[in-house]
């Protein structure tokens, strides 16, 4: 048979419980006694603050559609390439062919490129441009460059990384743009992390740069 508890024990559990409701109290009254410090002029300054950071987004939003974010839009020159690079601190650059691989990545691209506005999204055939695929060490299609600040720091090649099969869904590449941080993805990635890539910087199109990006 259990013994009763002590007279000493209930008292004591019965003092950290009191001991805890009172923390409880006084916390909630520091927080009550904060909300009665907000006069007027503090609501004031939070709107104001408040107004200023959304005039602050709405003018990047018109910067970023003035330079052709929100949409999948295809580029036919190496020119054209390095001056979006410059302007834009979040490209997404599909290396392309026609055929239906690079068909379906592009499907789930012109998707995301709606969605993600603070990132500008191009596509390029490779082919046609063979100096910049060259260059950027592009040899498997599809390959999706992912570019920040002029630079590629990182690959997402064929659909290794997107479940291994043409039947992936848009979350899929999404997930993985948000873990190489070139789109603002505020969702767990489940997919396996990959080795980075060597940085390469794209701000100049000259054959003479080759040596010192890739080191």
């Amino acid at each position: 048979m259990h013994e009763p508890p002590q007279p000493e024990k209930l008292f004591s559990i019965e003092q950290q419980v009191l001991s805890v409701a009172k923390a409880v109290e006084e916390k909630i009254n520091d927080e009550i006694a904060a909300l009665e410090k907000l006069d007027l002029d503090d609501t004031e300054i939070l709107r104001e603050r408040r107004l200023q950071q959304m005039k602050k987004m709405a003018k990047k939003r018109s910067r970023w559609i003035s330079l052709g974010h929100g949409e999948y839009s295809e580029i036919f020159s190496e020119k054209d390439f390095f001056s979006i690079v410059k302007a834009s601190d979040h490209v997404v650059c599909h290396f392309y062919r026609e055929n239906w691989p690079c068909k379906v990545v592009g499907k789930h691209l012109g998707i995301l490129a709606k969605q993600h506005i603070e990132t500008r999204f191009i596509k390029i055939q490779a082919e046609k441009n063979p100096f910049l695929a060259e260059k950027l060490k592009i040899v498997v299609l599809p390959t999706i460059a992912l570019i920040k600040n002029a630079k590629v720091e990182d690959y997402v090649v064929g659909f290794d990384e997107l479940g291994g099969s043409d039947g992936f869904s848009t979350e899929e590449p999404e997930e993985r743009l948000g873990k190489g941080e070139v789109i603002f993805f505020e969702g767990e990635s489940s997919l396996k992390p990959s080795k980075k890539p060597q940085t390469r910087n794209v701000r100049h199109g000259s054959k003479s740069n080759d040596d010192s990006d890739s080191e």
